[in-house]
């Protein structure tokens, strides 16, 4: 019997890197899935997974969506015991190039979609009195990065969300956790330059950049019952690099 059988998690930002990592650990352990996606089909990672899985396709900055994810999810599998917030975009810049709407549609995906898939998933979650969620932020939401003035401020307000609703929603039994992930190599941090890649290894302790593994690893020990008196916690996974 797996970690998770038994329990229906959400996954939002599921078609590859993270949250594709994710969905396949859990599904080894046994979970059903509810898989959100922007518009990349789930054909090949369903069929990878071979567990009860609900695919969605939508914006997880609507919050109609977000409502409709956590409806549909209840009607096909009976309840929602984990969320996992992971979808997210870049718009990278310098501050003083930065447009309005690349500093608006970063926070508008990272920070509040999240915002609201917790809300309508919470409510599920508070008559259950039960539940957990996960909230990917990053180590650059800790210690900044230049460049990325709109992407950080969208994973430290993860940080502070998470905070503030674990301990809103904690006396109805709901968890609600995040992690901060390092360097990971991602289809994102593959399209760095040699030189880049070379000057940030060198920033990490354990001199390497982290698998998505390592993610879904730390993600599974949140989700599960190994972790029922965590909460509002930030777990950092990056080889030492923002000691």
């Amino acid at each position: 019997m797996g970690m998770l059988t038994g329990k229906t998690a959400i996954i939002t930002g599921a078609s590859r890197g993270i949250g594709a990592a994710i969905a396949e650990r859990f599904a080894k352990e046994g979970a059903n899935l509810t898989l959100v996606t922007r518009s990349t089909p789930l054909d090949s990672l369903i069929e990878k997974l071979g567990t009860p899985i609900e695919a969605m396709t939508g914006d997880v900055g609507d919050s109609a969506f977000a409502d409709q994810v956590a409806k549909q999810t209840k009607e096909k599998f009976g309840k929602i015991d984990i969320l996992v917030n992971n979808a997210g975009v870049t718009r990278d810049g310098l501050l003083v190039r930065m447009k309005d709407e690349d500093f608006d549609e970063v926070i508008r995906v990272n920070l509040k979609g999240a915002f609201v898939t917790t809300r309508a998933v919470g409510k599920i979650m508070m008559k259950q009195r039960s539940g957990a969620i996960i909230n990917i932020s990053s180590v650059v939401g800790m210690v900044g990065n230049a460049g990325q003035a709109n992407y950080c401020a969208s994973k430290a307000g993860l940080i502070g969300l998470t905070k503030s609703t674990a301990k809103e929603l904690g006396g109805r039994g709901i968890r609600i956790n995040a992690i901060a992930p390092g360097f990971i190599e991602t289809d994102m941090t593959g399209a760095l330059g040699e030189k880049v890649k070379e000057q940030t290894i060198a920033t990490i302790p354990l001199g390497s950049f982290g698998k998505v593994d390592d993610i879904s690893a730390g993600a599974l020990f949140l989700a599960s019952d190994e972790s029922a008196y965590i909460t509002g916690h930030t777990l950092v996974i990056d080889g030492g690099m923002a000691m």
